[in-house]
């Protein structure tokens, strides 16, 4: 990419897309655009077409998505299906009429089966089930894979698809009803922090409410107070974990030095690479790449590092009456790094730099 060459970052505010226009603009990127939902409204098919025609970016990171927990992926089950194939599927059929040099289309590891072995390659796209409770975020995502590489395939398009494992970052999501796991645990031992020393103006400033009576009660929905955090599950549940910058600088490298054609291995018989045109009765799949650090962690372990970090002195309650979800859920990213790219921060730093984060924040 030409650092003068138009970059689009479709979901710029977000956790990833905020994270790579920081890493675009530390390189030197010159020419970048992000437009807000009130800006552009990425459902509107005519709107994105417009801003296609309009704008004629050269390169496009597809980072835009309706996302959310658990319940969220469960209960607005044709929300999540619909928007997110609407949002892909305008952005990609419009990045093509526009002659987009190269696109990004970034998606989770919760495409891959429920059962999926571990860690968990590529090519184990579609081989079982999906895990119920995201089903429909999943196939929408599975859908974009396809519909980048069945362009590539037959427009000969240079469209890359990348699946992260779970990221944590600047400007990431710390609401205690819907954020991801990492967030959710820093909030709520920092606020029990808080309590346990005396320090109940600050709880109500960071819960943004009236009182400290009406912070206890709100928080006591998520077992929290000055003596202990309740932790769902008994700890056991494997996961792993990526730096969302980590995230954006693989995107970056991968976008500015790597091609559709680098992601997948066709042979001629003679062990010679080949092109889809040059052997089309070839089957071309699971060109997508996983992002992660190929490192896991117990969810103890997760909690205990926070409260560490933060300096809690109370008790971590590990409630095995609740549901502890898919025991180990671990990429396999030995195709990153035949591509050349690896990641820097380690979780325990990811987890100082993300504290710090959130309080100046607050």
């Amino acid at each position: 990419m030409n650092k003068n060459a138009k970059v689009y970052i479709a979901g710029h505010r977000g956790l990833v897309g905020s994270a790579i226009v920081s890493n675009l603009k530390a390189k030197g990127y010159t020419n970048i655009i992000g437009k807000t939902h009130k800006e552009l409204d990425l459902l509107d098919q005519e709107a994105v077409k417009t801003f296609f025609e309009t704008e004629k970016p050269e390169y496009v990171f597809l980072a835009a998505a309706k996302v959310g927990g658990i319940v969220a992926n469960n209960t607005y089950r044709a929300d999540f299906i619909y928007e997110n194939l609407q949002i892909q599927n305008n952005i990609i059929h419009q990045s093509y009429k526009n002659n987009v040099k190269k696109l990004m289309f970034l998606g989770s590891t919760c495409i891959y089966p429920k059962n999926a072995p571990q860690p968990m390659p590529e090519d184990c796209l579609l081989t079982d089930t999906l895990e119920y409770t995201n089903e429909p975020y999943a196939i929408a995502k599975i859908a974009g894979i396809k519909m980048c590489e069945s362009y590539n395939l037959q427009y000969g398009t240079n469209y890359i698809s990348v699946m992260p494992t779970n990221l944590y970052g600047p400007n990431d999501n710390f609401d205690l009803e819907k954020s991801h796991v990492l967030p959710a645990l820093i909030r709520k031992i920092h606020c029990a922090k808080l309590l346990y020393e005396g320090k109940q103006d600050e709880v109500v400033k960071d819960l943004g409410v009236n009182t400290i009576a009406e912070a206890k009660t709100y928080l006591a929905n998520f077992g929290v107070d000055e003596k202990k955090v309740e932790i769902w599950g008994s700890g056991k549940p494997m996961r792993e974990f990526l730096w969302s910058e980590d995230m954006a600088d693989a995107c970056v490298f991968l976008m500015e030095s790597r091609d559709f054609k680098d992601t997948y291995s066709v042979t001629d018989g003679k062990n010679a690479t080949c092109t889809p045109n040059e052997h089309k009765n070839q089957e071309i799949r699971n060109t997508h790449i996983n992002i992660g650090t190929g490192i896991d962690i117990s969810i103890r372990e997760l909690a205990e590092t926070i409260q560490e970090t933060i300096g809690f002195k109370g008790e971590l309650y590990f409630n095995s009456d609740k549901p502890d979800g898919t025991m180990k859920k671990l990429t396999d990213v030995t195709k990153l790094h035949q591509l050349g790219w690896e990641h820097k921060v380690n979780l325990k730093e990811g987890i100082e730099k993300i504290y710090t984060w959130y309080k100046e924040k607050k």
